[in-house]
Formats: structure tokens, C-alpha cells, sequence
């Protein structure tokens, strides 16, 4: 894959990595792919007999996908190495539910990034090509300088 490095960086493992391909990625933005397990935990007790994504989930979907990946390739190409990417703000509207099995699509577009600060507009998309949820999210990066 293209962008494989750039997952192989992101600081997430089974079950909590959310990003199974990256179709596009530059400095401007991201899409991505990810395919909800019908084996992951959290579809035992959300909702009984009808499961279905939590909307956190989806979000962090959106974050890792469409502002961490981003996040990545803006320092890959430098002599700063990241330590550490923490979600620093989200406001997201949920239009349509993701069941076990389902594969999402998330597009990202940069809003700005500056002091160490990225903030994105981020949208998923269902199969059908049907907005699941949109909003903005941002993110700090903890800088280490190469020695």
C-alpha cells in the first residue's frame, strides 16, 4: 500500500486501530478506509440485539483517519519525530447509524495547522456513499527534535 508507513506509525494496535487502508494523503488532507469487525467488543452491550457503533468510536475513526494520518505526514518528510498526537477538541453531528460489518470512508480537509496545532473538517461516508457524521476536530502534537 501507498501510505503503509504512515499506518505502521500511527501509536494505535488492534483492536483500537481504526484505518485499514489510506487512499489519499497529502498536506491538505486524507481519505481513508476502515471496516467495522462484527467480532469488536464494544458491539456486546451497545445496544442489546441491535448493535450498533458508539458515536465515540466514529469519531475516533474520523481522528485517526483524518487528522492524526495527517499529522504524520506533515513531520515524515522532516527532522522532527512526534511523540505524542492527543485529540485536543471535536464537534461532530451524527446523521445515520454504522452496524457491525460496515466499511466507512472518512475524507478530511486541513483547516490550519500552526503552534504545533492541526485542525481538520472531517465527513464519513456508509457504503452507499450516505454522510454517516461530519464535523471539525483538532489535535496538539509533543514535538521531539532529532539530537
Amino acid at each position: 500500500m501507498k501510505y503503509q508507513n504512515i499506518i505502521e506509525k500511527l501509536p494505535y494496535s488492534e483492536p483500537f486501530l481504526f484505518v485499514d487502508q489510506l487512499n489519499h494523503l497529502d498536506e491538505n488532507g486524507a481519505e481513508g478506509s476502515y471496516t467495522f469487525k462484527e467480532e469488536l467488543d464494544f458491539y456486546r452491550g451497545h445496544f442489546d440485539g441491535n448493535p450498533v457503533t458508539p458515536g465515540v468510536i466514529l469519531t475516533e475513526c474520523c481522528a485517526q483517519i483524518g487528522l492524526v494520518c495527517i499529522g504524520l505526514y506533515l513531520f515524515s518528510e522532516s527532522n522532527i519525530l512526534h511523540s505524542d498526537f492527543g485529540l485536543f477538541s471535536s464537534e461532530m453531528e451524527f446523521y445515520l447509524p454504522v452496524y457491525p460489518g460496515e466499511t466507512v470512508t472518512v475524507s478530511s480537509k486541513k483547516i490550519y495547522f500552526r503552534f504545533h496545532k492541526l485542525k481538520c473538517e472531517v465527513k464519513m461516508y456508509n457504503a452507499q456513499g450516505k454522510m454517516v457524521c461530519k464535523g471539525t476536530l483538532s489535535g496538539m502534537i509533543k514535538l521531539n527534535r532529532n539530537a
